[in-house]
């Protein structure tokens, strides 16, 4: 919970309140598949496992030339020869071309490259603030960005359905199947109100209809972060995540102020009569 001070338009936060980053640092990553793991007292937890990094920093974004602090992070190298010009030119400081030597005529001053191989995959992740130990050419691990995080975000893009019924797209029950319905137990049923009520015989903006379903963009929030594997860059989240086997994610601690983990369990008091029950039960 934020407070806000009368008058001077300053956000304050309580002492014994944690606030969260609104832009915390990101990874790139690939989707492995599910497993379960146990924990000491024999508990079982559905996980998935995540191979998240490393990811190089291509790009470091600054106000003073982009008016915004981010960095640009790539993920699963691409051969050289699959690279056109442009991809190579963005990684490598040693590419020779004709604007190259002509800024550097004129007196700019281009931007450091990390000098890597050309990255399948790029994004960019905006910063709250800069910060001196992100630098192009860094190599980011999953276990510099996750070793204290305690739940994290995770973004992917799911399986793709093609064009689906009103039942599997948006749970609809259906329509009955007595002998009365004719090959109609699995329609959406009748639209009329939707359209004589908005007054112009069309039926209303975002009916559920039957259409595409799935492959799009989706984020599973405040997923708990069960285990770090420093040495294999590995990741398990307890839960689900988007997409197939294989897919390429988006990992970055969660921004949910409300989230359940990391928080000390709260131990109730006893009451008089479970004390005098416990304390009878010893005698």
């Amino acid at each position: 919970m934020m407070l806000t001070r009368r008058g001077l338009g300053q956000t304050v936060a309580p002492e014994n309140v944690k606030v969260l980053d609104p832009m915390p640092l990101g990874m790139l990553g690939q989707k492995v598949g599910m497993t379960q793991v146990y924990d000491e007292t024999g508990k079982q937890f559905p996980v998935t496992v995540l191979r998240v990094g490393p990811n190089p920093i291509l790009l470091v974004r600054n106000q003073d030339r982009d008016g915004y602090d981010a960095i640009q992070v790539g993920f699963m190298d691409k051969p050289r020869r699959k690279a056109n010009r442009a991809e190579r030119g963005h990684v490598a400081a040693d590419l020779e071309s004709k604007r190259k030597a002509e800024r550097i005529k004129a007196g700019v001053q281009l931007p450091p490259k990390p000098n890597c191989e050309p990255q399948r995959y790029i994004r960019e992740y905006r910063l709250a603030k800069p910060d001196e130990a992100l630098a192009v050419g860094k190599l980011l691990r999953c276990e510099d960005v996750f070793k204290e995080v305690k739940a994290v975000d995770v973004t992917g893009k799911s399986k793709g359905r093609g064009t689906a019924g009103v039942m599997k797209r948006h749970n609809f029950k259906g329509l009955r199947t007595s002998h009365g319905v004719k090959k109609g137990s699995r329609q959406r049923g009748s639209i009329a109100s939707n359209a004589s009520n908005r007054g112009s015989g069309r039926p209303k903006k975002g009916i559920r209809m039957a259409g595409r379903y799935g492959n799009e963009k989706v984020t599973i929030r405040n997923l708990r972060v069960v285990k770090v594997d420093a040495e294999n860059n590995l990741l398990l989240v307890e839960g689900a995540v988007p997409g197939p086997n294989g897919g390429v994610v988006s990992v970055r601690a969660t921004n949910k102020k409300t989230s359940r983990h990391g928080k000390e369990p709260v131990q109730q008091a006893q009451s008089p009569a479970k004390k005098a029950a416990a304390a009878k039960k010893k005698k």
